[in-house]
This record gives structure tokens, sequence and C-alpha cells, in this order.
């Protein structure tokens, strides 16, 4: 069985980060939610165009930027270039058989790691968390969100390459299969549960509308009250923090 579903092409996953990277308080908010347990030297595994990438360097924070695509690995450096704490990209397969002499270089290097909607699209998710861990330091943390909840799985999932969807405690049993302490786990974006369902199952969209994401970006701060409220026990993300 195939370990990774990315199509290299990648134009539905690549039409989606698009649509997104014009979400700014809806990329605020998914920064805000886990900036507090990124600490030190950071690699993002799976940046895309670099709509998280942006916050963080933005924030003056260093990272290094990966991605399992050489096409988004050069636009992450045309875009950051020049830029004081961005510390380049590297082209990173979190489950490739030659994982710690590919990169020998790069493990116990990092005080965190994280992965955003990257875990989903990997067959063999336990060892891509496996060698996560691998990067961090002693008491590194590593941040992973996913998409939660399988019965929500629908043509979004098939068209974007996911292979399942997650709760805690799915997740959690990962982060203990790995020897990872977890240190914080929370739901994220519950409105974002009815978006997702109404768009890909019910009027059956393969790729999110922009006019939905725009909409859905205005009201971001009632959303942010609503999980607040709802003390984020429910939510359309899964996210857990590990403490190597």
């Amino acid at each position: 069985m195939t370990e990774l579903k990315f199509d290299e092409n990648d134009q539905v996953g690549e039409e989606t980060l698009d649509a997104i990277s014009e979400a700014d308080k809806f990329n605020d908010w998914m920064y805000s939610t886990i900036k507090p347990f990124a600490k030190g030297k950071i690699l993002e595994i799976g940046s895309g165009i670099g709509n998280i990438s942006n916050s963080f360097i933005k924030d003056n924070k260093s990272i290094m930027l990966s991605d399992i695509r050489e096409g988004y690995c050069d636009r992450l450096e045309n875009r950051f270039k020049g830029k004081e704490s961005f510390l380049g990209t590297q082209i990173m397969n979190l489950t490739d058989p030659e994982f710690d002499t590919q990169f020998k270089n790069q493990l116990e290097s990092y005080d965190t790691v994280f992965a955003l909607n990257v875990v989903e699209h990997i067959y063999d998710d336990s060892l891509a968390i496996k060698n996560a861990r691998k990067l961090l330091k002693k008491g590194g943390h590593l941040i992973i969100l996913v998409p939660s909840y399988n019965q929500l799985m629908n043509g979004f999932d098939k068209e974007l390459g996911h292979y399942r969807r997650y709760n805690k405690k799915t997740l959690a049993a990962l982060f203990n299969q790995n020897d990872l302490e977890i240190i914080h786990q929370q739901y994220f974006n519950f409105m974002g549960i009815f978006g997702w369902y109404v768009s890909g199952n019910i009027l059956k969209n393969d790729t999110i509308p922009q006019g939905q994401m725009n909409l859905y970006n205005t009201l971001v701060p009632v959303f942010k009250l609503i999980d607040t409220l709802i003390l984020k026990k429910v939510g359309l993300s899964t996210i857990l923090v590990g403490k190597k």
C-alpha cells in the first residue's frame, strides 16, 4: 500500500491552500491556538504555500519549513527569502524508508515540530509520529492538528487524499505509542463542522468555494467565541501537543 496520498501536481490541495491563504482571520485563529506551545527553534512539516508559516515569520520565530513536494518548497523559498527568522526549506517525507540517514543532520535539532493537516494523508501515521519525534530535542514539543471524526468523511477528504479522520482518543493513542507525554489536547473550530458537512455531503463540492471561505473568515470572531463557550469539546479539527 502506498504510504502517502499526495499527488505531486496536487491541484485540489493547492486550490484549497490558495482559498485559505486569503482567510486572514482564520489563519490568525489557528496560529494563536498553537503559538503558546511553539518554542525555540521550530520545524513545520507540510508547510504548503506558507499560510501558517507566514505568521511565525512575522512574529520573528526561527523556523525551518518543509514539504514533500519540491514545487511547494520552491514557492516557500521565493516567498520568504531574506526574512531574518526564515531558516530555509527541506523536502521531507516522514515515512521515508531511509529517514534516519536522509535527515541525520536534523535529528534532535528542534525545540518544536508541528504538522497541521498532514498526518491524515499518511497511511502509516504511527511511523510519521515516530519520525517527527526523532527531530525533537529532549523536552521538545510536537504539535499535531488533524481533521476530526471519521463520520465526517466526504468528497473533500477523498479529493484531498485523506486516509482517515481522528478524535482526541485515537490521536492520543499515536502519541502514547511513541513515548510522547501529552501536555495539551482540544478540539478546534466547532462551526466548521456544519460548513464541511453542507459543502461536502449535501452540495457535493470537490474543493472549498472561495466565497464560502470568505464568508467563514468574516464570521471567525463569532466562531472563536462559540469554541470558548463549548469549552473546545467538539470541533472540525483535533489538536494534541506532546512532549518528548
